[in-house]
């Protein structure tokens, strides 16, 4: 194969208050004509930072400080920026992490889709048009010949994530940079996404860098793997033979299984659940969501409602939260039926009833420092104010363990992915709550900061005795955190019990098809389950495209 990207000696730095600080230490990394090459490693190791390197780009606050960036033979580092905009989108494609925070909401998925190819000169619009059809059915979207009139937020993760990676391709690039592409999908999704990209990468002999914290996934797509941990290299080798040897004892451990479990807990002394929900069923206009949900948050305990995309898991969160009326059914809190809208709610009832959003980088304001995040819900709930304020402030960061003379005055810009989901967890601890959604919390996060979240909750819990419905699509944070599980399909309760009778067979068949579809450490284990469902062996409800937007 010939070489397409050449990266020599790179180091970046980063702008910190006693100067700049190397960020990307001399990390080398080739990427050939048609090869797919997987970037792992735990979060800050570098990966997104290395990625975007390759297009010659670096964040506001990140500098160059040294090495060679060479894309067919043209050199990056230093390259006038008219030339690195003609090579960007045209030759070298990014698809992000985050489809909702990438596509221009007011924009029409077509419109966005055709502004790279027309812009560079690649095709006409009439074109480009036709050519995105085309691809929207080889990235098996539903209905390729008018999902693309959709407004984002029309459909769902999954489809908006091949609409993203069929943006990517819009002007046939030469090499696309995959940024952790279906973190946040859910694993049938998840499988959706991975077969699309994988074939479309392969059939069109495009180069990508696959960068990803689970090397599950990057074993199903990546023919080499290079691990990073904090700007450097650890290891790299082709991807079976990282799987059959890994060199070193990091690399070791991140695909070294996590068995967090939570620490034992007083029984529950109050048999009466904190939260009851009746024969709830809800509808987005015409379009019904839920139908007849039933199920109960005992006191103290974790209930995890899990489900594919469309399956209503969070549409139930907006429905107890206020913020979508049920068409029939009613939600009860310690024994209270609750006020379809929540701006009709007592305050009170509002502060004991909290929320932690999956997206912290949407859910945050950008230009609210952290004093701020946390102090506007002391002010509005408790009524808090000056030294009083701060102080609370401050114990609140302590509680979710950052420091903080360090970051109570950083803006969410400034702070990690880790960082950001602990201060939304203290935005919703700062109204003392009783009761706490947590919606996909730990989804968009590698597994070594997703398992610090969990142990925080599971502390705060203890602590508190706060009581959390988790929605989530991991099965392994379910079995990590869950006392009860719920599973809905379609906008229904398909099954429910505690932990470990949901966990042992038999299984409904969704429950079976939910398990079924957690990546394996194989790489041929993506190829050998999409066979199998081919010919039937357990594709019931496989396919997300017959799914809504429920979700």
């Amino acid at each position: 194969m010939d070489g397409l990207l050449e990266i020599q000696d790179l180091r970046i730095e980063g702008r910190a208050q006693d100067g700049w600080r190397e960020i990307v230490k001399g990390v080398d990394l080739t990427v050939a004509k048609g090869e797919i090459v997987g970037l792992i490693g735990e979060s800050g190791a570098g990966k997104s930072t290395l990625g975007l390197a390759a297009m010659g780009h670096v964040k506001p606050g990140l500098r160059i400080a040294g090495g060679s960036i060479r894309f067919d033979g043209q050199e990056l580092i230093g390259a006038r920026e008219s030339a690195l905009r003609d090579l960007r989108g045209r030759r070298i494609a990014y698809v992000a992490q985050s489809s909702a925070a990438a596509f221009n909401p007011a924009w029409r998925l077509i419109d966005q889709h055709c502004e790279g190819p027309v812009q560079h000169r690649v095709m006409s619009r009439a074109q480009a048009g036709d050519e995105a059809v085309k691809l929207y059915r080889e990235m098996r979207l539903p209905d390729p010949e008018q999902i693309g009139f959709r407004y984002p937020h029309q459909v769902s993760g999954g489809q908006l994530q091949r609409a993203m990676t069929a943006m990517a391709m819009a002007c046939r690039p030469d090499l696309i940079i995959f940024d952790e592409p279906t973190t946040a999908l859910d694993v049938t999704t998840q499988i959706e996404v991975l077969a699309a990209i994988r074939d479309a990468v392969r059939d069109h002999d495009t180069a990508a860098i696959y960068i990803t914290h689970d090397l599950a996934v990057v074993a199903q797509m990546a023919d080499r793997v290079k691990v990073l941990l904090k700007g450097t290299e650890v290891e790299e080798a082709p991807t079976r033979e990282m799987l059959a040897h890994p060199r070193e004892d990091y690399t070791r451990s991140l695909w070294a299984v996590r068995e967090f479990r939570p620490s034992p807990r007083a029984p529950v002394t109050d048999p009466r659940p904190i939260l009851r929900i009746e024969n709830v069923s809800a509808s987005y206009g015409a379009l019904p969501v839920l139908q007849d949900v039933s199920f109960s948050v005992p006191r103290g305990r974790t209930v995890a409602v899990v489900g594919e995309s469309g399956s209503g898991k969070s549409t139930t969160a907006r429905v107890i939260m206020g913020l979508l009326a049920p068409t029939q059914g009613r939600v009860v809190f310690e024994g209270q039926p609750l006020v379809a809208h929540s701006r009709r709610r007592p305050r009170d009832l509002q502060r004991r009833v909290q929320m932690i959003h999956q997206m912290a980088d949407t859910a945050l304001n950008p230009w609210h420092r952290v004093r701020d995040v946390i102090g506007r819900p002391l002010e509005f709930f408790l009524g808090l104010r000056g030294a009083a304020k701060e102080a609370r402030i401050r114990e609140l960061l302590a509680e979710i363990e950052l420091e903080p003379a360090q970051f109570i005055d950083r803006l969410p810009g400034e702070l990690s992915g880790g960082q950001k989901q602990r201060l939304c967890i203290a935005r919703a601890l700062a109204a003392n709550p009783d009761f706490i959604i947590c919606d996909e919390v730990t989804s968009a996060l590698d597994q070594i900061v997703a398992e610090g979240i969990l142990r925080l909750l599971d502390r705060l819990q203890r602590d508190k005795g706060l009581s959390y419905l988790f929605i989530t699509h991991d099965l392994a944070t379910v079995r990590s955190i869950a006392d009860e599980v719920v599973v809905m399909q379609k906008g229904k309760v398909v099954e429910q019990g505690p932990k470990d009778r949901m966990f042992a067979p038999p299984h409904h068949p969704y429950t079976e098809l939910l398990l079924s579809s957690v990546p394996e450490m194989d790489p041929d284990w993506l190829t050998r389950l999409l066979e199998q469902r081919r010919h039937g062996a357990s594709g019931e409800g496989a396919g997300e495209g017959a799914r809504g937007n429920a979700a």
